[in-house]
């Protein structure tokens, strides 16, 4: 190559390669090359082997005033798929065409372009033994192209083919990002949907907490959801998202029960790789996950205290740091917290943070139990039904049987809106067998009220106990009211009033026998 065609390829390489956008990549190429050869435009076809068409993917001209000529995708005739598939792998001189007719794929094309005078000079990019397509430059009138312009374009060809494949790729990427974020827009919809889209009872048990989401909702204060398990916080928590300015935007759910403390840091921070033994690469926690969005912290009472002290800090000052990392991460979240427990309780006994909990405590909503609103029991009962008899595919939707409603209205609820979820779920598998027609039933509410526990003896007044020894005391109180019975409606854990786990958590760590453990 001499200097001439050094400079040539130079200059035209730095033109074709100098932009990411491949249209002004091409305009550029397309003005330098007017002073080498005849050009009043320059294109890229590519052909989909899955449609059997060619396919523009951009053009330049000058001519007609400098109008961008282009062509809808070209369906190709059974003689040019042959000889587009048979076409050799192998990069060729550029090939002249004075009169577009005489090569079969450049007559259709030619004639998509409404057939103009012009004459073609066509390089085909080869990566890797893969043609991408043609390059083709085109000129007004016959007969325009000679053989020295067929060696300047040919020089050309690697440029041309990495910009072409590059192109491709991007577009590729492009169209794979697209889809990844239509999947996500369903899925996520449907996330929401699972977990519950709407709130039943707005107009009347929770008209005064459907109020508080709407006040609240447009903001990015904290929100602390208080009630019962089972009451449907997250599905407040839903709600407060879906009317957000955040709405489209990650909701990222955290059971803060559910995660080791061990690994607390971590699901919660992420991570850098090498951080700990089993740390190959890096990871990003819920928090970095939510960024832009809303983090749901589910039982935020069961934060053991290290994370209480990172999650203050991330309230404080809206950044977060790895676990090995150095450098902090800003972060754009709203934080919903939601909790069982008196939390307030639990920062007089010293085990919860009391400055975390003036931090979340901004909002505070409290959802009532499902025993404290009966009136929303019918709208409840409906929506189940419906729903639960959908996923299970039961058709038609069974009609509660005649007294249904009122046998539900007795039962005290603890396990409150979820408890009533399930308890249909079972009525319509019992259901499923039974004839058409037949009215749905709720036989696990059959047996008679449970009489109330006994309430066990006061502490007498001289005694004077610690706290620990205190709690101590007042649960063997209750285990012996009970016969030493945890769970159920006559169980230790209802007595005093806390979930069962939380009692045997609570007995574990006071020494106090249950179980198979009391038998030995």
């Amino acid at each position: 190559m001499d200097l001439y065609d050094m400079t040539f390829f130079g200059e035209a390489t730095n033109r074709i390669c100098g932009s990411l956008d491949i249209h002004t990549a091409l305009e550029r190429c397309f003005h330098y090359l007017k002073d080498y050869l005849p050009i009043n435009g320059l294109a890229m076809n590519t052909y989909d082997p899955g449609k059997k068409e060619v396919r523009n993917i951009a053009v330049v001209s000058d001519l007609d005033n400098g109008r961008i000529l282009s062509f809808d995708p070209v369906k190709l005739t059974p003689e040019a798929i042959s000889f587009i598939e048979n076409y050799p792998p192998t990069p060729g001189p550029a090939l002249i065409l004075n009169v577009p007719n005489q090569q079969v794929v450049a007559n259709l094309v030619w004639k998509a372009m409404g057939k103009p005078e012009i004459s073609l000079l066509l390089l085909h990019p080869i990566v890797d033994e893969v043609r991408l397509g043609v390059v083709f430059i085109f000129a007004e009138g016959f007969d325009r192209y000679e053989p020295e312009h067929s060696r300047l374009l040919t020089l050309l060809h690697d440029p041309f083919a990495m910009a072409f494949s590059n192109t491709l790729k991007h577009r590729e990427v492009v169209r794979l990002t697209e889809m990844l974020a239509d999947d996500n827009r369903y899925l996520a919809r449907e996330l929401h949907h699972l977990a519950g889209d709407q709130i039943i009872g707005s107009r009347h048990g929770l008209k005064e907490v459907t109020e508080m989401v709407r006040q609240v909702a447009p903001l990015s204060s904290q929100v602390l959801l208080l009630g019962e398990t089972g009451v449907g916080k997250e599905v407040i928590a839903n709600a407060i998202h879906r009317a957000s300015p955040r709405a489209n935007k990650p909701f990222i759910k955290v059971n803060c029960g559910a995660i080791p403390d061990e690994l607390m840091d971590s699901e919660l921070f992420g991570h850098e790789r090498g951080a700990f033994t089993g740390a190959l690469q890096k990871k990003r926690g819920r928090f970095e996950r939510a960024d832009t969005g809303t983090i749901f912290l589910d039982e935020i009472g069961e934060l053991p205290p290290r994370a209480q002290v990172r999650l203050l800090r991330v309230l404080q000052t809206r950044e977060i740091e790895r676990v090995g990392g150095t450098a902090p991460i800003a972060l754009d979240i709203r934080i919903i917290a939601a909790t069982n427990r008196d939390l307030e309780e639990m920062v007089a006994r010293g085990e919860f943070r009391q400055d975390l909990w003036f931090r979340l405590n901004v909002f505070p909503i409290h959802i009532p139990a499902l025993r404290d609103r009966p009136v929303d029991l019918p709208e409840l009962m409906d929506y189940f039904i419906e729903r639960k008899a959908k996923e299970m595919n039961i058709h038609p939707v069974p009609v509660p049987a005649p007294g249904a409603l009122a046998d539900l209205s007795r039962h005290d609820w603890p396990g409150n809106v979820r408890e009533l979820e399930n308890l249909i779920e079972r009525a319509l598998i019992l259901h499923i067998t039974s004839p058409v027609g037949t009215p749905l039933r709720f036989p696990d509410l059959d047996s008679p009220e449970p009489t109330s526990p006994a309430t066990p003896p006061p502490l007498p007044e001289e005694t004077t106990l610690n706290l620990d020894d205190a709690i101590r005391h007042q649960i063997r109180r209750a285990l012996e009211a009970t016969d030493g019975k945890v769970k159920g409606d006559n169980g230790a854990a209802a007595l005093l009033g806390v979930n069962p786990s939380t009692l045997r958590n609570k007995m574990k760590k006071l020494g106090i026998p249950f179980g198979k453990s009391l038998k030995k």
